[in-house]
C-alpha cells in the first residue's frame, strides 16, 4: 500500500528514535532481563503509547496503519520493547477506548495515551490458556463493589502495570458467554498483588507475571463494558491485537534478514563471500518473499480496519495474519541463524537473540493451533470467501 506523507513521517521518526535509543541497549536488556524503563519513558514523551488512540484523549489518531508502522519499527530494534508497547496499547488502551464509559475514559485513557500509566490485560490462568472460556477466577457482587478472587499467569506488563483489565466469572451457570465480566483494576488496590515473575527464554525485557487476587474489592464503576459481556470484550481485544502482533513479526524479521544479508556479504568460504553461492541466495530470496507477504497481509487488513471495513469475518482475517506472520517469521529467523552457521548459535551475534525472541509469537495471543481452529470454524460457517 502507498503510505501518506504523515505515515511516512511517523515511520521514519519512530525508526530514527529506535535505531538510536532502543537498538543499542537491546542486548543488555535481554541479558539482564531488565524492564527498560528509561527508553519507555522517552517513547512515552514521543507519544508512542497512544498512536492509534483518539486525539480527544491525548492520542495521535493515526489508526491501525500508523500503529502497525510504529510497532514494526520498535520490533525491528527490540522485540521486548514492542511487546511492552503492544500489550499496553492493544490489550488495555484500545479496549478501554472501545468499551469504556465516558467517565472511565476520562479517568484512565489520557494517562494511558501519554504513557504516564502502563496497561495490561489479564485473561490466562493456570487452568485456562488456549481454553480461555474455562477461566475460574471469581467475581462476587457485594453492595456497590465486586470482590475478585483467583490467580492469573503469564500477564505481559503484569509486574509494572498501573491499570489491568481483568476477566473474572460472575455467573458460573451462564459460562463464558454471559457469565464473565471485565474489570479495570488499579495497582495498589487492596487484595491485588504481583506473584511470580517468569524467567523466560526470550523477550526478556518484557515481564510476564503471576497476578494474585485475594478478596480484591473493585468498585462497580470499574466494570468495563456490560456485566456478563467480558468474554466479548476479551475476544474483540485479542482479535485486534493479533493484527498488530503481525506487524511486530514483520519488524523482527526485517532485523534478522538485515543481519543475514550483512553476514553473507562478509563471511568468506571457499574463496569468496557466501552471498555468491546460490544456496545462500535462494535462502535470501525465500526470506524476501515471506517478508513481502507478511507486510501485505498486515497493512491490507490495517487499512481496511481504518476504513471501517472490519466485517463479520474480522476475527478470521486477524487469525490469518497472526498465523501466517508468526510462522513466516519463524522461517525467516531460522534461516538467518542458518546463514550465520555456527556463529548464529553464539550470543555474540544478534540473530541468537532474535531466534529466542521470535519463538513466543507462535504461542501468545493464541497459539498457531488456536488460529487454525478459528480460521477453519469460520470457513465451515461462512464458506471459502
Amino acid at each position: 500500500m502507498e503510505l501518506t506523507a504523515e505515515q511516512r513521517l511517523l515511520r521514519d521518526s519512530v525508526r530514527d528514535f529506535c535505531q538510536r535509543e532502543v537498538k543499542p541497549i537491546a542486548a543488555a536488556v535481554d541479558r539482564d532481563a531488565r524492564f527498560p524503563a528509561e527508553t519507555l519513558r522517552k517513547m512515552a514523551e514521543l507519544g508512542l503509547f497512544g498512536i492509534p488512540l483518539s486525539p480527544e484523549y491525548g492520542g495521535a489518531g493515526a489508526g491501525y496503519v500508523g500503529y502497525c508502522l510504529a510497532v514494526e519499527e520498535i520490533a525491528r530494534a527490540c522485540m521486548s520493547h514492542a511487546v511492552i508497547v503492544g500489550a499496553h496499547t492493544s490489550l488495555c488502551a484500545l479496549p478501554l477506548q472501545q468499551f469504556g464509559t465516558a467517565e472511565q475514559r476520562d479517568r484512565y485513557l489520557r494517562k494511558l495515551a501519554m504513557g504516564t500509566m502502563l496497561g495490561a490485560f489479564a485473561l490466562t490462568e493456570p487452568g485456562a490458556g488456549s481454553d480461555a472460556a474455562s477461566i475460574k477466577m471469581s467475581a462476587v457482587k457485594k453492595g456497590g463493589e465486586w470482590v475478585l478472587n483467583g490467580t492469573k499467569i503469564w500477564i505481559t506488563n503484569g509486574a509494572e502495570a498501573d491499570l489491568t483489565i481483568v476477566l473474572a466469572v460472575d455467573n458460573p451457570a451462564l459460562g463464558a458467554h454471559g457469565g464473565v465480566t471485565a474489570f479495570l483494576v488499579e495497582k495498589g488496590t487492596p487484595g491485588y498483588k504481583v506473584g511470580t515473575k517468569f524467567d523466560k527464554m526470550g523477550i526478556r525485557g518484557s515481564s510476564s507475571a503471576e497476578l494474585v487476587f485475594e478478596s480484591c474489592r473493585v468498585p462497580e464503576a470499574n466494570v468495563l463494558g456490560k456485566v456478563g459481556e467480558g468474554f466479548r470484550v476479551a475476544m474483540s481485544t485479542l482479535a485486534a491485537g493479533r493484527m498488530t502482533l503481525g506487524a511486530g513479526c514483520v519488524g523482527g524479521s526485517v532485523a534478522a534478514m538485515e543481519e543475514a544479508v550483512s553476514y553473507a556479504k562478509q563471511r568468506v568460504a571457499f574463496g569468496q563471500p557466501i552471498a555468491k553461492f546460490q544456496a545462500i541466495q535462494f535462502k535470501l530470496a525465500d526470506m524476501a518473499v515471506g517478508l513481502h507477504a507478511m507486510r501485505t497481509l498486515v497493512y491490507d487488513l490495517a487499512a481496511k480496519a481504518d476504513a471501517g471495513q472490519k466485517g463479520d469475518d474480522f476475527a478470521r482475517q486477524t487469525a490469518i495474519v497472526k498465523l501466517f506472520c508468526s510462522e513466516a517469521s519463524h522461517d525467516i529467523v531460522d534461516e538467518a541463524v542458518q546463514i550465520h552457521g555456527g556463529m548464529g548459535y553464539s550470543k555474540d551475534f544478534a540473530v541468537e537473540r532474535y531466534y529466542r525472541d521470535q519463538r513466543v509469537v507462535e504461542i501468545f495471543e493464541g497459539t498457531s493451533e488456536i488460529q487454525r481452529s478459528i480460521i477453519a470454524e469460520d470457513v465451515l460457517k461462512r464458506g471459502v470467501g
